[in-house]
């Protein structure tokens, strides 16, 4: 006859894949599990592990090789701007080539310029966006590197890359769990899967098959997983599952597979970078045939002309100053405990319309704490929260001493300590208080400790006898203590469960008999706590005779006496519902997505203010999920309600964002395990704890929030539409100037002026000398009052929106205006006649006469956009209400521009590589006029602006 099981000697093939080993293992009997598995008692022969070691391959993740980083370098010069500056350098070089004398040596500097400030806008983008994914290696470490296994009758270790499905592994109590594995045998085992599901409390296990088929796989009771711990009790399991098959591998596939995605900003400038550069291409090309048929110039003039066009059109200040200003939203950041690994990401934040959260450890502490005690008739609040043992026992108003809250609570204090197998460790190796165990029976020792009562003393008097663990079926735990003579019983369970084994009931000291009304009593207050999102357990306990040896839950758990009710909560965090509040006025929906039970994660938003009042919600389980195609749960997202998702895996919560993605909102996850990656990593923002999260989590975020504060996203949210608002000042400064630039070219050639109106490292002199530090200094505005109040801007919004397009245009005109009448003034001062090219030509006795004037032009722009830059740190607002010299980075920026510029006038060394002459007084007169003239007409703009915006109301 066969027999039950394999001896482990087998060598027929397994299935070719590990997935039919794992299918519906729940539900199998442990000899069915030993023969799908062919192994034994005994483990597989070191023989046999080996063949099957190279039929399934080791038990690790593969390793992510990344790009190597001087690709990473070489992308900085793939942008539409670099490429329109590299092409223009590449004509430059043309040009020289096709050039002679003084000519060439002009072009060659200007293609060295444009390539240094290519260089320039790379290095600095390299160093600021410069970030190695470590995701791989951060799961590697939460997987431990050895494990105790079962082979040839002998437990023996075994490297954990060793280990291979049909593996019979001995588990213990503080052992990490190495691969996804059926349990056969246990005792009192329970696991701490937070890792993998993101909730902290221990999780009961059974060597019983499973009937029920609606549970994930990662919620049956008798499956370990890669990644989780043994929290108390022991146990032996066979390997099913090894690597990337493993429900931990999983996670690693779908935040592996999870591409990096342009963030809103970058996709807003590359649409802006495409505009421009097609405009400078057009622009270009037209001037350069209007300059070879209609103006008569040569190749190369007429090559340097249209050159000048384009560089004018390309704001090669931009990537750099985006870049840096940026990086003042990240500095501020960080100062409200906001770490920003992706710069992008800052202004990201700031357009977030939808956040998905977690529950535990994020809107909660992930510390079950003790808030309520029902003990006979007596409704206590128990104070504090967390497993630091400070609070106090209030009764109504009052909070009783210490002393006589432990006499008075003495039996149920007492019964729920010794029904423990938990430990509460006080701070140590800077860690803070803090559980080993199961947290639910942690939580009831720190409550007994906050009036004082001494376990260990306890025990020695009374030490333990018998324990009858806890079952998923009976869903109560008992102990037998010696009680005097005799001994005593104590339980702890659900009320469901332990209520109605109860005669009696301890009341104001004595033992009275239970009534139909006491019990209801009891019921409705089990009701009442539940409704309030507390965890509650029944505790009990009986008297046994001297001589009872056969503790068995019969002889045990029947004929109790009642001693009270235990509510207990993972507390929210105590700033998370003003931050809700804040979240909530600034037009931001908040979506709970948690492992937790419906009931609970409903009841926690309720009390946190996510769903408000008597507001109906709609809870969505992973089940339902399933069932559920793409188009349904767009609809479910799209209706007016609350809606909270419940008991998801991470598929499902990935889901979840693609579909909110999908639905054009800007997406931030919050998270701290690795069960979050892959939202994480799919969101528009992903945000992870810094305390409490894992490694994977933190390195699928683009954010890290190093209080793991709720409330530090809502600061940072602030700082990030202030950025995006800085970030529209800079465009709306830099663009106008771009178009004083290119416009008196259009005006040279239409207009027949036959002179060049600016040359080509005049214009990056404006753009990188006398702009740059200005742009940045306009990065460094705050978030202007109220930006809290208004409602994130929609993602189709543009940076250059119509109403900015006609703000740079009003103030670009303004700025041409000025830049022409100078060139033409000191021209026409000098005895210029219209059409006559020859000023130009370096022998011309007029030539110091062109060069005065292109330096007019010049430095029309340059003081024309002194006035602008302060202008545009306003949209709405008197610049004399918000104070000119309040941003003093902007008055020192200015006066270094007007340096340069007068440094380019006046330096012969300067003079020599510009070609620009010297001003005179008047010049300078008629430069003053031209940027008061431009600051008072942006005054009277905003003061029409205002009057629009008022108009509606006084009417």
């Amino acid at each position: 006859m066969a027999p039950a099981h394999n001896d482990g000697h087998d060598t027929e093939p397994l299935g070719d894949s590990q997935a039919s080993l794992s299918a519906g293992i729940w539900g199998l009997a442990a000899d069915e599990v030993f023969d799908r598995l062919q192994t034994s008692p005994r483990g597989l022969t070191e023989d046999e592990a080996f063949r099957r070691l190279a039929r399934f391959g080791r038990n690790t993740l593969p390793a992510k090789v990344g790009r190597p980083i001087i690709f990473r370098f070489f992308d900085q010069f793939k942008t539409l701007f670099a490429i329109m500056l590299e092409a223009a350098a590449l004509l430059c070089v043309v040009a020289a080539v096709l050039s002679h004398g003084s000519s060439r040596q002009d072009q060659i500097n200007v293609a060295v310029a444009i390539v240094g400030v290519v260089l320039l806008n790379a290095t600095i983008g390299f160093f600021q966006e410069y970030r190695a994914e470590k995701a791989t290696e951060a799961l590697q470490k939460l997987v431990p590197q050895n494990a105790k296994v079962v082979r040839d009758g002998e437990v023996t270790i075994v490297a954990v890359a060793d280990l291979v499905p049909g593996d019979l592994v001995q588990l213990e109590e503080g052992d990490s769990i190495s691969a996804d594995s059926r349990l056969i045998r246990q005792y009192e085992m329970s696991t701490i899967n937070i890792a993998l599901t993101g909730e902290s409390d221990a999780v009961r296990k059974t060597a019983d098959s499973i009937i029920e088929e609606q549970l994930a796989t990662i919620n049956m009771p008798n499956l370990v997983f890669m990644g989780t711990s043994v929290a108390s009790g022991t146990g032996q399991a066979i390997v099913f599952a090894t690597g990337l098959n493993t429900e931990f591998g999983h996670i690693f596939t779908l935040t592996g597979g999870v591409a990096d995605e342009t963030s809103p900003l970058q996709r807003e400038i590359n649409t802006m970078a495409r505009t421009v550069s097609i405009i400078a291409v057009i622009c270009g090309l037209a001037l350069f045939v209007a300059a070879l048929t209609i103006f008569r110039f040569g190749a190369v003039p007429a090559l340097l002309f249209a050159l000048g066009v384009m560089v004018a059109l390309v704001p090669e200040g931009l990537p750099a100053t985006l870049s840096v200003a940026l990086a003042i939203g990240v500095q501020r950041m960080a100062k409200e405990n906001a770490l920003i690994k992706k710069l992008m990401g800052v202004e990201t934040l700031g357009s977030t319309n939808v956040i998905c959260t977690d529950k535990t450890g994020t809107l909660t502490k992930a510390e079950m704490t003790v808030k309520e005690l029902y003990a006979g008739d007596t409704v206590v609040e128990v104070t504090g929260a967390g497993y630091e043992p400070v609070g106090d026992f209030v009764v109504g108003d009052a909070a009783l001493p210490k002393d006589a809250a432990r006499r008075r609570f003495e039996p149920l204090l007492r019964a729920m300590t010794f029904a423990n197998d938990a430990k509460v460790l006080a701070p140590a190796d800077d860690k803070g208080w803090r559980v080993v165990g199961d947290p639910t029976e942690g939580c009831l020792l720190v409550a007994a400790q906050k009036v004082g009562f001494d376990l260990s003393d306890e025990l020695i008097e009374r030490p333990k006898i018998y324990e009858l663990p806890f079952e998923s079926v009976r869903k109560r735990m008992s102990v037998v203590h010696v009680e005097g003579d005799g001994q005593k019983a104590y339980v702890k369970g659900a009320p469901s469960e332990t209520v109605p084994r109860c005669t009696a009931i301890l009341l104001d000291g004595k033992v009275v008999p239970m009534t139909d009304e006491l019990r209801e009593g009891i019921i409705v207050r089990n009701d009442e706590m539940s409704r309030e999102a507390l965890r509650v357990l029944a505790v009990a306990e009986r008297g046994l005779p001297a001589a009872l040896t056969d503790y068995t839950p019969d002889s045990v758990e029947t004929e109790l006496t009642f001693l009270g009710l235990v509510g207990m909560i993972d507390p929210p965090r105590p700033e998370v519902s003003e931050a809700v509040e804040h979240a909530l006025t600034a037009g931001i929906r908040i979506i709970m997505v948690t492992g937790d039970y419906g009931l609970t994660a409903e009841a926690i938003a309720r009390r946190i203010g996510i769903v408000r009042g008597d507001r109906a919600v709609r809870v969505i389980t992973g089940t339902d999920l399933q069932d559920m195609s793409d188009d349904d749960l767009k609809a479910e997202l799209a209706k007016p309600q609350d809606v909270i998702f419940a008991r998801v895996a991470p598929e499902h919560k990935m889901r979840v964002v693609s579909a909110l993605k999908e639905m054009k909102q800007i997406v931030a996850v919050t998270g701290d395990g690795v069960n979050d990656a892959p939202a994480l990593k799919k969101a528009d923002i992903g945000i992870a704890m810094g305390l409490s999260g894992t490694d994977v989590s933190r390195e699928a975020a683009i954010m890290i929030l190093l209080d793991d504060s709720f409330a530090s996203i809502i600061k940072a949210v602030e700082q990030g539409r202030g950025v995006y608002a800085n970030v529209k000042k800079m465009i709306t400064y830099i663009f106008s100037h771009n178009m004083a630039e290119l416009f008196p070219f259009v005006f040279a050639a239409l207009g027949g002026v036959g002179l060049v109106p600016l040359g080509a490292l005049q214009v990056l002199s404006i753009d990188l000398g006398s702009d740059v530090l200005p742009g940045l200094a306009l990065g460094t505005e705050l978030p202007e009052p109220g930006v809290m109040k208004l409602p994130p801007r929609a993602r189709s919004e543009r940076l250059l929106s119509p109403k900015t397009l006609r703000r740079v245009v009003f103030i670009g005109a303004i700025e041409s205006f000025w830049a022409v009448a100078g060139f033409l003034y000191v021209l026409l001062s000098h005895g210029w006649h219209w059409g006559d090219g020859t000023w130009m030509n370096p022998t011309s006795p007029h030539y110091l006469y062109w060069r005065e004037a292109i330096t007019m032009t010049q430095a029309a722009i340059v003081m024309c956009q002194v006035a602008n830059g302060f202008a545009c740190r306003t949209e709405r607002e008197s610049l004399f209400k918000v104070g000119i010299f309040s941003n003093m980075w902007l008055v020192y920026s200015q006066i270094v521009g007007i340096l340069i510029m007068a440094s380019i006038s006046y330096v012969p060394f300067m003079q020599h590589i510009f070609k620009t002459g010297p001003l005179s007084a008047l010049d300078w007169a008629i430069l003053v006029v031209a940027a008061v003239s431009l600051f008072f007409a942006e005054e009277a703009r905003k003061w029409f602006a205002r009057r629009r915006v008022a108009a509606p109301q006084g009417g």
